[in-house]
């Protein structure tokens, strides 16, 4: 395991130059300390975890110090904010450290968030508080944790830093880490600012360093292009099935990786609720769950705009065409696999629409029903559920229909289903509340609540003892608490 002096850094997008980013360094923190740190994250650096209780560690994270090779960097980017455009935006409140590859030789860009104004800021302090620092700590790695792709989060560093907010809060900084953060954003301003070498110098960066096996198809771009496409489709197909609101899918948001980034007003759905929005702020619903499948396309259909100068129009429509396709067979078979389904019928999908209808009509807590839908054979299981649902005839109807798709599925015992539901079925989510009660104690100086939510996220499929209070149904205040954009 290395010290923290031992990082190794290769500054890749730095060497892009200035039309890319700005050099500007951090502002420190007042009396930085740690509030939670990641251990997994740390691993990926080949960190001892011992390093981030040490003095120096919130320093360099609290923007007290930096490494000799660092280059802190401000990027710059433009994007589609709920259907505008807006033409420049950029970090206004993060700097790339720098990137840091590890000994298995994958790099890793250093982002703080919460460092300080940039050029970028637009009339903002640069500056995030400790409850959105928290709230995107514990996302990135629940998310991580639960298999769907995101950014890291290495820690939170608080300070007693006064920002003004709808109230005076104390400022804070989230370390977080990914293999790029280039967004859609960075190729639509280049595109519309009309700089076109500048633009093909990012379009060779993001190929030759997170696309490489594309360069082997006859048009590269293209390929990449396509890989895209594939990845957000699989992206989002994970966050419908497993009840994820993202709450601000702008195409500044949207990364190059098809990871999900950049956390704001998020939130699970506690009930299910196809038409949940989770961002206060989103008063027409743009961004509300059942509409993250259209927004995804929609996007991503910004991003070919901006390909256009190095791909056909007809080969981006085709390779647009992928995505509701690829999208439809992720979330089918992830549905599949949450109700315990081992093979493939015509009829699935209607057995999904059926349940998700019917849990609509009932305000059923979409991640418990899964979770105890494995807990015992098929008719038991639905014996026990039956009470959670309003419509008791309709729900009959749906469980014969399940029980006989179940029986048809394959001849397997209750453990080996159990076992298997269970794998796919977390006991443990992000709840709203349980983030708004560990954000309290923090606030509060009590760092413990993080750092416990923290570790059991971190384990979501498994129950552990002891833990049972994270995996109750919320309170009524838990939800339907408002999140807005605000950090």
């Amino acid at each position: 395991m290395k010290a923290l002096d031992e990082l190794t850094f290769d500054n890749r997008f730095a060497r892009l130059g200035d039309a890319f980013s700005t050099h500007v360094l951090p502002e420190p923190l007042d009396a930085p300390r740690l509030v939670v740190a990641s251990e997994a994250a740390l691993a990926l650096l080949d960190l001892d975890p011992a390093v981030a209780e040490t003095p120096v560690f919130a320093e360099l994270f609290g923007g007290h110090k930096l490494w000799a090779e660092a280059e802190p960097r401000a990027m710059v980017y433009s994007g589609h904010q709920f259907g505008g455009y807006t033409p420049q935006l950029g970090d206004g409140r993060g700097l790339l450290l720098g990137e840091v590859y590890n000994e298995a030789g994958e790099h890793w860009d250093l982002h703080l968030k919460g460092a300080g104004m940039t050029p970028y800021s637009r009339m903002g302090d640069g500056r995030a508080v400790l409850r959105s620092s928290i709230r995107e700590f514990l996302a990135s790695e629940a998310l991580h944790a639960l298999g769907i792709p995101s950014s890291r989060a290495l820690c939170v560093i608080g300070s007693d830093t006064p920002v003004w907010r709808e109230k005076q809060e104390r400022g804070a900084i989230v370390l977080r880490m990914a293999h790029s953060h280039i967004r859609f954003g960075h190729f639509e301003y280049f595109y519309y600012t009309k700089k076109p070498e500048q633009q093909a110098l990012l379009a060779e960066h993001v190929l030759n360093l997170h696309y490489p096996e594309c360069r082997e198809q006859p048009e590269p771009y293209l390929a990449m292009f396509r890989e895209i496409v594939e990845r957000n489709a699989e992206l989002i197909a994970k966050w419908q099935a497993y009840g994820f609101c993202h709450g601000v899918m702008n195409t500044d948001n949207m990364s190059i990786l098809g990871i999900t980034f950049d956390f704001g007003p998020f939130a699970f759905l506690d009930d299910f609720d196809a038409h949940f929005i989770c961002n206060h702020s989103d008063h027409e619903g743009r961004y509300s769950f059942s509409n993250q499948v259209p927004i995804g396309q929609w996007n991503l259909s910004a991003l070919a705009q901006a390909l256009t100068p190095f791909i056909s129009v007809d080969a981006l429509k085709e390779a647009l065409g992928l995505y509701l396709p690829l999208y439809q067979a992720n979330y089918l078979d992830l549905m599949r696999r949450r109700l315990g389904l081992t093979t493939a019928e015509d009829d699935d999908q209607q057995l999904v629409e059926r349940l998700l209808k019917l849990m609509q009509n009932s305000g059923v807590d979409y991640t418990l029903f899964f979770r105890r839908l494995g807990d015992e054979s098929a008719a038991l299981a639905v014996a026990r559920l039956r009470d959670d649902f309003v419509d008791l005839a309709g729900f009959d109807t749906w469980a014969e229909q399940y029980k006989a798709r179940v029986a048809r599925d394959g001849d397997y015992t209750e453990e080996q289903r159990r076992a298997r539901m269970h794998a796919v079925n977390p006991l443990y989510i992000l709840r709203n509340y349980l983030a708004q009660n560990a954000i309290a104690a923090a606030e509060s100086g009590d760092y413990s609540e993080v750092r416990r939510l923290h570790e059991v996220l971190s384990k979501p499929f498994e129950e552990q003892a002891g833990m049972e209070q994270y995996a109750q149904r919320p309170p009524d205040w838990g939800k339907h608490l408002e999140i807005s954009c605000s950090s």
